[in-house]
């Protein structure tokens, strides 16, 4: 989810598209949590790592 945000972030930047470029800020900030809540131990949606 954080590469996918990134790609969406360039791509939103380099073309002008503003829903690309706020879909992206969404897709890392959710990816962040998930993969901060992974590595602290909680599980995520019944799974002990995110991948």
């Amino acid at each position: 989810m954080l590469i996918l945000g990134v790609i969406l972030l360039v791509v939103g930047f380099l073309l002008g598209l503003p829903i690309l470029w706020t879909i992206g800020i969404i897709l890392v900030v959710i990816g962040f949590a998930l993969w901060l809540a992974g590595a602290v131990g909680h599980a995520i949606g019944g799974r002990r790592h995110y991948y």
